[in-house]
């Protein structure tokens, strides 16, 4: 399910908090031989340049602007790519060692979907089953990976039906190339893997709230 070389899968015939932002110019690195996502214990020495977050390295594409999510209490909620295309976050979670978690995860955001008034498709994609949700104002393409004690979710947000199509093919992109680092603490399933930003974008973003304060 990761990390091999994949026959490239087309889609079906279906197709409150401040959130500072960073500029990121990109980078390029070598083909890659194998496709992840990868976990951290057998990572490729590929010369890609990767986002350390800690629980999750990512390469992050030329041009696209880092936004972080904090809660109230001061953590890291969330990373997002904001990319010309659309927004894109991937995020790791906590899994069971010999079990699928993604399946389960799936249905439950289906659920919630539904409950907001989204349109539902099941769609085919790279690693399986994804989901493609829209209403009148976003369409939204959520990916999900199962890896060893790890559960890596991506999801694409674009305003448009057109734009979304490609905010897709850069979720598989990105997901491609990620390593995920689950370390090896014992924490419940589901449990969101620790973000922590590097040390110059979390003096930045302080001095950002700083600012707005």
């Amino acid at each position: 399910m990761f990390g091999k070389r994949r026959k490239r899968g087309r889609h079906s015939a279906n197709r409150g908090t401040a959130q500072p932002e960073v500029e990121f110019d990109g980078a390029e690195g070598a083909d890659e031989v194998e496709d992840g996502p990868f976990d951290s214990t057998w990572a490729p020495n590929d010369g890609l340049n990767r986002l350390d977050l800690g629980s999750i390295r990512l390469p992050v594409p030329e041009g696209a602007q880092l936004q972080v999510e904090m809660d109230p209490a001061g953590a890291v909620r969330a990373v997002h790519l904001l990319t010309t295309v659309g927004q894109l976050t991937v995020s790791a979670f906590a899994a069971p060692k010999s079990d699928r978690l993604w399946p389960e995860v799936s249905g439950e955001m289906i659920a919630q979907f539904k409950s907001e008034g989204f349109r539902i498709l099941r769609e085919n994609g790279e690693w399986g089953e994804e989901i493609t949700a829209r209403n009148n104002e976003v369409h939204l393409r959520v990916v999900g990976v199962d890896g060893p004690r790890w559960m890596l979710r991506g999801i694409a947000a674009a305003p448009t039906e057109e734009q979304s199509v490609k905010a897709t093919d850069a979720l598989y992109v990105l997901m491609r190339d990620t390593i995920v680092v689950r370390g090896e603490q014992a924490m419940p399933v589901r449990t969101p893997l620790p973000i922590e930003l590097p040390e110059a974008i979390a003096r930045h973003i302080q001095a950002q709230a700083q600012q707005q304060g």
